[in-house]
């Protein structure tokens, strides 16, 4: 094949008339050019023997599913009982692995990195060096979590928890009385509205308006992660331009509730308040808090939604998390109260939340399981090692998918079912072997944010089961005739596949 002939076998090309693809093949760079050429020798020739085997074909080809189909493309790549297999994106190795001492290696070795794992393989998250602005925090681990721990320490989260119960029933008083919901858009909704809330200023939190116009902004972004603006990053894609564009609108907009946070004439306890009182520039705490809110929102998101379907659709586990919910509100409110629900529900303390919801705690942590089985990244940065006797050099991407414990039937019965009881005492399945649940990260990078997420999906339990009545349909009414389950190669959302699901809602109490 020649180079030619690759290129305009590319997806983005292949339905471009004559004249257009000529225009493309005339617009490439030399610089561009060289670097196909230098993939394609690069794929081909190896200066050292390696134990990994190594994927065929054109790189760009080869590595093309793996940021389509992420899930199919690591299942389906490893061959028989091999514990690993290497392929190339751009001129970058990166090493598959699978099993219990690659997952061991993998979350433990501290030359594994973390953040440089994501930079070139996620490429949906917003980066102010897309747009020329300068920023000087980016990358530090140790800097992020340390400003995460200050954000949502338990005073903040006691004072906050009133404001995130008010923002959840504002939004859900607008489906009214009675509804037919999609709650991969409604649901995920009140997560976008928690993470702003947590990650912004009031003044942006209580504006319905621009909070949406902020998330259409993330979609587009994510949207933008497309593999030829991943694989060709030297390529004027509309993509690559919609990202641009997109995050220049992200930073404007924030940039102006940062200025006038710097002038208000009367401090907050509002995050940009808090981070402005470090002495930190604007640029910072913009790319701060668009980190936040990009990191907040996807898992929590999908968690959420996942949580509430797999109730709607196991009415017993329903039932058992409804009378949980209804004992701790009987338990720690005033029962003769006449205030809202969500009112009832802020008066709850953090402690309660914590600790004595034990049977959702378990409906979570089966929801992260079964929706939470994407693929973690990670870079060697120091020097060569060697995981599960295959060569890892400096430079090399490593991935492990989370399938690969968390589908396990080795370790899970019936692993695509879903049973929380899989995790109470005495079972306690996720205990048979080393990281054997990683839904809150593992060994080195535990999830900064995870007390955050708990109690985001706590409140919105609360105020569904409590608040409503409600069941799993599809898009007439009609019961669903199987139980939805997550597609595992959409790595932002985890929908259903198949046909769509829906909730039927009806408000039971105001």
């Amino acid at each position: 094949m020649s180079l030619k002939e690759a290129v305009l076998g590319l997806p983005l090309l292949r339905d471009l008339s004559s004249a257009q693809q000529l225009n493309v093949l005339t617009s490439l760079t030399s610089a561009g050019l060289v670097l196909v050429s230098y993939v394609v020798y690069s794929s081909i020739t190896s200066s050292k023997s390696d134990t990994i085997r190594k994927l065929g074909g054109f790189p760009v080809f080869t590595a093309w599913t793996f940021f389509t189909k992420r899930y199919d493309f690591i299942r389906s790549n490893f061959k028989d009982s091999d514990p690993h297999f290497k392929f190339k994106v751009l001129h970058h190795d990166v090493v598959a692995f699978r099993g219990e001492d690659a997952r061991k290696a993998f979350f433990d070795t501290k030359s594994l990195d973390f953040i440089e794992g994501y930079k070139i393989l996620m490429g949906a998250a917003p980066s102010l060096k897309d747009i020329q602005v300068e920023e000087s925090t980016q990358g530090d681990v140790s800097w992020f979590n340390k400003q995460i721990a200050i954000l949502l320490n338990k005073n903040r989260l006691t004072d906050a928890l009133p404001f995130l119960l008010n923002d959840i029933n504002n939004r859900m008083v607008s489906w009214g009385k009675t509804a037919r919901i999609d709650p991969f858009k409604n649901i995920y909704d009140l997560v976008f509205q928690m993470t702003v809330r947590m990650a912004s200023c009031d003044e942006l939190a209580k504006d319905v308006s621009a909070i949406s116009e902020l998330q259409s902004l993330y979609w587009t972004l994510e949207k933008s992660a497309t593999p030829t603006a991943l694989l060709l990053p030297w390529f004027p894609s509309p993509a690559k331009k919609r990202k641009e564009a997109a995050t220049k609108e992200l930073f404007m907009k924030l940039y102006g509730y940062v200025e006038a946070r710097r002038h208000a004439k009367v401090p907050s306890s509002d995050a940009i308040d808090v981070l402005l009182s470090q002495g930190m520039d604007t640029p910072n705490i913009v790319q701060f808090t668009l980190s936040v809110i990009f990191a907040g929102v996807i898992n929590t998101g999908i968690n959420s939604c996942w949580a509430i379907v797999f109730l709607a659709s196991h009415p017993e586990w329903k039932a058992k998390v409804k009378a949980e919910i209804n004992a701790i509100i009987e338990k720690h409110t005033n029962t003769l109260s006449t205030e809202p629900l969500h009112k009832r529900l802020a008066a709850i303390p953090i402690s309660v939340w914590d600790d004595e919801l034990p049977v959702l705690e378990l409906v979570i942590r089966e929801t992260l399981r079964l929706s939470i089985s994407g693929t973690a990244l990670r870079r060697n940065v120091v020097e060569e090692l060697t995981i599960a006797n295959g060569r890892v050099n400096k430079g090399d991407f490593v991935a492990y998918s989370l399938a690969d414990v968390h589908m396990n039937p080795e370790i899970y019965d019936q692993p695509d079912k879903f049973d929380p009881s899989r995790f109470e005492t005495g079972r306690e399945e996720d205990k048979k072997g080393t990281f054997s649940f990683l839904g809150w990260g593992a060994g080195r990078h535990p999830c900064t944010g995870m007390k955050i997420a708990k109690l985001e999906i706590k409140v919105i339990m609360a105020m569904m089961l409590a608040g409503y009545d409600f069941d799993i349909v599809d898009k007439n009414g009609s019961p669903l005739k199987e139980l939805p389950q997550p597609d595992r190669n959409d790595i932002h959302q985890a929908r259903p596949l198949g046909e769509p699901c829906f909730l039927q809602v009806e408000r039971i109490m105001d």
